[in-house]
């Protein structure tokens, strides 16, 4: 009421509530909680239906395909794909990035940082250091589902490495991990 008087620009509740939950569903998702993940998607995904906007969904499939490749979960993001004809230029540059057909600048923050790892993992080109960068900032947010996925990873290199030592502390810090799930 008080921005309507001010002059301010006023948010339609659509867009500040599709925010909201896509937001919780990707807090959500990245701590481990899939079904609280889901109904928060779903409730994002209602409000950008009420406003028959296409380019909107697909954005939002992409944050969802993108929140999963930071879990090590890749998919050919089908949600996105079924709205792809009215998808814009900068959703479609992104699902290429998704895709590992074009390169992406990481931003900063946590979430982007470990896509960008994911996408460099699931291309082939993951680094036993950008491994260990997503498994510290997995554990740095306390994001305990691609925290064990990077840890498997670890684990697994570890094993093939014939490092006995190192495997075996891996297994405990994924059990420490999955404890209380």
């Amino acid at each position: 009421m008080l921005a309507s008087c001010g002059g301010g620009k006023v948010v339609p509740g659509w867009e500040s509530n599709a925010h909201g939950a896509l937001s919780a569903f990707q807090s959500y998702y990245l701590k481990g909680d899939a079904r609280v993940a889901y109904l928060e998607f779903e409730r994002a995904v209602g409000e950008l239906r009420s406003t028959g906007r296409a380019d909107l969904l697909a954005r939002a499939e992409l944050v969802r395909c993108a929140t999963r490749a930071a879990a090590l979960e890749f998919d050919d993001c089908p949600g996105f794909e079924k709205l792809r004809a009215d998808a814009g230029p900068e959703e479609i540059a992104y699902a290429d990035f998704l895709a590992g057909r074009a390169p992406r600048a990481a931003a900063e923050d946590p979430v982007s940082r470990l896509v960008n790892l994911g996408v460099q993992f699931k291309a082939g080109k993951a680094t036993p250091e950008s491994i260990h960068a997503a498994v510290e900032v997995s554990s740095a947010q306390g994001w305990r589902r691609p925290l064990l996925a990077w840890l498997g990873v670890e684990l697994k290199r570890a094993e093939a490495a014939g490092d006995p030592s190192a495997a075996e502390r891996l297994r405990r810090r994924i059990s420490l991990v999955g404890e209380g799930k």
